[in-house]
């Protein structure tokens, strides 16, 4: 694949990004003016979405996949001098920072914890519709390490596609190539854990807006994840199995 090829995949794996956040921020201005149809979850007494609903699980979780990769970024930037990684790092941590932001706000919104102590992480992803522990029992048991799509939980990650410490320290102490290349492979990682979660919030969340945003970080995603393996194939290397 030419450079030029390349450089074209990655403005608009950026430009469907853009357009994914503007969209959501729209959604979430008609969310928090009570403009929003059916359950907009606008505040508490709007009918906002329940404590361990899939509404609210998903705005936790994502908050902090997004923060990982929002890191991530922040750290290959100062890892190598290549343009594109670095365009792309940056267009990443600046998408994910809004979302995150916007998902925590919704929180807020509708006043809940960012924060539930016996929540284990993506246990919303296995309850369905009914925003409700139900007869679930207790969730600290459950194996979160497949059947969320493609994505599982490496040991030592907190949730599907994102990195561990060891890792993270490898891309602190690597640069330029290796870097480069470590970050990609990471961030695809990231990125099939972040499709699947959005994918499950997609199906399940019954908010608009945060639907939509769902829907928008899958299509964005996805898109970088094809940029993302023309960028490794460029350096000699490959997604890892």
């Amino acid at each position: 694949m030419t450079r030029s090829r390349t450089n074209r995949t990655y403005w608009a794996a950026g430009t469907a990004v853009v357009l994914a956040a503007l969209f959501a921020a729209g959604a979430t201005f008609a969310t928090a003016d009570g403009s929003g149809s059916g359950n907009a979850g606008g505040s508490a007494a709007s009918g906002a979405p329940a404590l361990y609903s899939p509404d609210a699980g998903f705005a936790r979780d994502m908050s902090v996949h997004h923060q990982q990769a929002v890191e991530m970024s922040f750290i290959v930037r100062d890892r190598t001098q290549d343009e594109p990684v670095r365009g792309l790092a940056y267009d990443i941590a600046n998408t994910q920072a809004n979302q995150r932001g916007m998902l925590l706000g919704w929180l807020d919104l509708w006043g809940l914890p960012k924060v539930v102590a016996d929540e284990p992480p993506m246990s919303w992803m296995e309850m369905g519709s009914t925003g409700s522990m139900g007869s679930m029992g207790s969730m600290g048991s459950m194996d979160h390490s497949a059947g969320h799509g493609e994505a599982a939980t490496k040991p030592g990650a907190l949730m599907p596609g994102m990195a561990t410490k060891e890792e993270l320290d490898q891309l602190r102490t690597s640069s330029g190539r290796d870097a480069e290349v470590l970050y990609l492979q990471l961030m695809t990682e990231h990125h099939k854990g972040g499709v699947a979660m959005a994918q499950g919030c997609a199906k399940q969340c019954r908010t608009p807006a945060e639907r939509a945003l769902a829907q928008g970080m899958v299509e964005a995603q996805q898109s970088e994840m094809k940029l993302m393996a023309d960028m490794l194939k460029e350096r000699g290397a490959a997604p890892r199995p």
